[in-house]
């Protein structure tokens, strides 16, 4: 059985010019998918109307709370010790997030007690382990949230 679990937070869309929206999102976690953390956005702050996942590789979020982290598509970084700026990088354009370094430090240790860091392989099918990865560093497969 399978155990899922979410948080409900917010997070400021850093704009082109730099101005600030806030908007609603969930960090989510499933032991089905072990390296994955999942940020969901309600429909009314996508640009296409739908409700929007991005998956993240769950030790490149642990790691941008300290350092910068990530190449490529996905990146996560500190800004100070009160905020993380998570980047997805698309054919679309660059989304900037920026959330409280508390609630994803909260939330990443409530996923340890589910999957421990490190023990994320042990009861996933490794096809399904590898098509997270993947998912995890290539970015968002669907619309960014509007401005």
């Amino acid at each position: 059985m399978h155990v899922t679990l979410q948080q409900p937070t917010g997070a400021r869309l850093i704009t082109a010019t730099d101005q600030e929206l806030a908007i609603p999102a969930t960090l989510r976690y499933t032991s089905a998918d072990p390296p994955a953390a999942h940020i969901d956005f309600p429909p009314h702050v996508t640009v296409d109307g739908e409700a929007t996942t991005w998956t993240v590789s769950r030790v490149l979020l642990s790691e941008g709370l300290r350092a910068p982290a990530g190449l490529g598509n996905v990146r996560v970084r500190p800004a100070g010790s009160a905020h993380t700026y998570v980047e997805f990088h698309a054919s679309q354009g660059k989304a900037v997030l920026r959330f409280a370094t508390s609630d994803l430090t909260r939330f990443l240790a409530r996923t340890y007690t589910i999957v421990a860091a490190g023990e994320e392989t042990v009861s996933a099918e490794p096809d399904q382990v590898a098509c997270s990865a993947r998912r995890g560093f290539t970015g968002p497969t669907v619309p960014f949230p509007s401005p």
